[in-house]
């Protein structure tokens, strides 16, 4: 399975854990970088990985920013994409069970390296449910092109 993985300047410092654990799994690995340290805009590598998952190249994403929030924003104007900001374990479980998440964004700046590696194996090992759930991604994604809920 390949993943795509993709950070800014902030995320750097925290990419190594994370390709640690996809490179643990045997997961093949697609970076769309930042790959130095210089000041960069997050929506570019959001967008390179976020077109991968939509287009199907990639089956799934991580992104790493300072907090993981602008990343995650950037990442969700793709259509297709289902990208949840985590900082914990359990919200990167139920992103996956209830919401079919897609991608993940984590902050290395609100993150330690081993509480980065539990949520992203966390978010790894967890599958959607469907039933129920499926009802609401669909209305997300009615959502995401232009229908009324209401």
């Amino acid at each position: 399975m390949k993943i795509a993985l993709a950070n800014d300047h902030g995320g750097i410092d925290l990419k190594p854990a994370v390709r640690d654990v996809l490179e643990a799994r045997g997961y093949e690995i697609c970076d769309f970088g930042t790959f130095t340290t210089d000041s960069c805009d997050y929506p570019v590598m959001a967008q390179q990985a976020a077109d991968a998952v939509a287009s199907g190249k990639c089956a799934l994403g991580i992104l790493i920013c300072g907090t993981g929030v602008g990343i995650s924003l950037a990442a969700n104007k793709v259509k297709g994409i289902r990208c949840v900001c985590c900082s914990e374990p359990y919200s990167a479980a139920m992103s996956r069970r209830h919401n079919n998440a897609n991608m993940l964004a984590i902050g290395a700046r609100v993150l330690g390296s081993e509480a980065a590696k539990l949520i992203v194996e966390t978010w790894l090992d967890n599958e959607f449910e469907g039933e129920r759930h499926q009802r609401r991604v669909d209305l997300i994604t009615a959502i995401e092109n232009g229908e009324k809920l209401y």
